[in-house]
């Protein structure tokens, strides 16, 4: 595998907050399930009246992955436009935007984003209704927001987001159920802590394929779809606590160009889930074997874990919108292990807090 020189300490630094966090996943989204279901109920019948012609949502690091996940989401559930906003239109460029029409949704898990904060205050003034997604019911969020969705994840120390990251996702599954009135969504959902356990149970098989991976200073991680906000999220992982550099791409968009950047034995991770974009991924890892890269497959489907390097079988089978929060978990099992294997403490990644805020 393409390495490089760096230093590496003791294999088994930190990790005592984020392993544990990781592993409270399915109670967390259990709870979740259980205390908001009604509060999301009557928002999705609020939603529905309404009619939008658009959604806005502004979110910053993990929760702006989610943020992602719920544009595919609710445009693939509703057919309304979702746009990611840049909260510095408002708070730094004077920007009046024109929302009358609009719902706005806010995501952070502290509730205590600047910005965040300030555009979704903005966003209601303009004529919005705003809707907040956070882990803190007391936050600043909460309190400038019409609505408020908990996620109910709990008290969560470690600096990155684990499964209040998973509980967004989920709360924007439920949100997107029960405004659309998806019947067979929902009761799927309910069945994703169980989901979540079973990845849980592969834990020491993706802490031995990260002892693989402890001299990775550079790779790319893709994937397409609702899989695109799992690329992200695990790319994220690996900056913030493994202090690797990596690319997270849409699997079409590598082929546009980035792909040049793979040589032999060069990292490559793909979120692979079954469904509509599975033979585009197939594909994408038969190209990538030709260049003779380092493929890591997370997959539960044997037509695209026969062309890895290194297989990650996903030992629950989900697909489409109820996919991320399940492999997520998986991912940010690898990205704690390596971490581990480097020798950094991933409950203190150097020169971040929990709570980031920026204007």
């Amino acid at each position: 595998m393409r390495g490089g020189s760096t230093t590496v300490g003791s294999p088994s630094a930190g990790a005592r907050f984020m392993l544990k966090e990781i592993r409270e996943a399915p109670s967390a989204a259990a709870r979740l399930l259980e205390r908001e279901g009604a509060r999301i109920r009557t928002l999705g019948a609020r939603l529905r009246r309404r009619r939008p012609a658009g959604i806005l949502m502004a979110a910053r690091g993990s929760s702006d992955n989610a943020a992602l996940y719920g544009k595919y989401l609710l445009e693939t559930r509703l057919g309304v436009p979702v746009t990611l906003a840049a909260p510095s239109i408002i708070t730094l460029l004077g920007g009046r935007l024109r929302l009358r029409r609009y719902v706005a949704v806010g995501i952070s898990q502290s509730g205590q984003s600047t910005d965040i904060v300030a555009f979704l205050e903005a966003a209601r003034a303009r004529g919005a209704l705003t809707v907040a997604i956070t882990n803190q019911p007391r936050s600043s969020l909460a309190r400038v927001a019409h609505e408020v969705v908990l996620t109910h994840a709990g008290d969560e120390r470690s600096v990155a987001a684990t499964k209040t990251y998973l509980n967004q996702l989920i709360a924007f599954t439920m949100l997107g159920a029960e405004w659309a009135g998806d019947r067979r969504l929902s009761r799927d959902a309910a069945a994703i802590p169980e989901a979540q356990r079973a990845v849980l149970a592969q834990d020491g098989d993706i802490a031995g394929i990260a002892e693989r991976y402890r001299y990775m200073r550079e790779c790319i991680v893709a994937a397409r779809g609702y899989d695109f906000a799992t690329a992200k999220e695990l790319a994220l992982k690996l900056m913030e606590t493994c202090y690797v550099v990596a690319l997270p791409l849409s699997s079409a968009d590598l082929l546009h160009g980035p792909i040049a950047l793979v040589e032999p034995d060069f990292p490559v991770f793909l979120i692979a889930s079954p469904g509509p974009v599975l033979a585009h991924l197939a594909d994408v890892a038969s190209r990538l074997r030709a260049r003779r890269a380092e493929t890591v497959i997370f997959s539960s489907e044997e037509t695209v874990l026969r062309l890895a390097s290194v297989p990650i079988r996903v030992a629950a089978r989900a697909e489409g919108a109820l996919a991320p929060p399940i492999y997520g978990v998986a991912i940010q099992l690898l990205a704690c292990h390596l971490s581990q294997a480097k020798g950094i403490d991933p409950d203190h990644p150097r020169g971040l807090r929990k709570v980031t805020r920026t204007l």
